[in-house]
């Protein structure tokens, strides 16, 4: 369906596209249980070391993370930091950082963060501008995923997660571009 939007390379630095998704069962952030939340951690953690292929991986927990690991994936821009003022006022960043981690692949070109603003923020990206090998990666990712962890979905609103604005397909697709002086 989509194709390299910039085959000579000229101004697409790279392309990312995500998707969020609420783990059927469990309340949004703010209402969740320490319990729940590190429930969640284990499933999510447990689902994810099973991808194959382009898709495997390592999971890094939040709780316990070793500065050292830290700073790698600070380094790599992949860190979440504890939620912003407004998922603070929310009340979604309680019990900060258990049931919190991050997943990628070895290429780090595929990524999940666990209990962000959503349960699940499933990433797609690369250099370059191949929005359709990116979409295609995230499309198996996710359909990987739900095999095993069932998403919560509502017939008319679509995907269910905790910001209103992402309801639907949740889906986003950006392009990191470089404009020529």
């Amino acid at each position: 369906v989509f194709g390299n939007l910039d085959p000579n390379g000229e101004f697409v630095v790279s392309t990312r596209v995500r998707c969020g998704r609420s783990l059927e069962g469990y309340p949004f952030n703010p209402c969740l249980t320490e319990e729940q939340y590190k429930e969640m951690e284990q499933k999510v953690s447990s689902t994810l070391s099973g991808l194959e292929g382009e898709l495997k991986g390592t999971f890094y927990p939040l709780t316990g993370m070793s500065k050292e690991v830290q700073q790698k994936l600070i380094d790599d821009h992949f860190l979440f930091k504890e939620g912003d003022r407004f998922l603070q006022a929310a009340n979604a960043c309680r019990f900060w950082p258990t049931g919190r981690g991050i997943y990628h692949n070895d290429a780090k070109t595929f990524l999940v963060w666990c209990n962000e603003e959503d349960h699940l923020r499933i990433i797609s990206m690369q250099m370059g501008g191949d929005l359709g090998q990116v979409y295609r990666r995230l499309v198996t990712a996710v359909n990987e995923i739900e095999k095993r962890l069932p998403f919560s979905h509502h017939d008319r609103l679509g995907f269910l997660t905790f910001c209103p604005t992402n309801l639907g397909t949740t889906v986003r697709a950006s392009v990191h571009i470089k404009v020529p002086k």
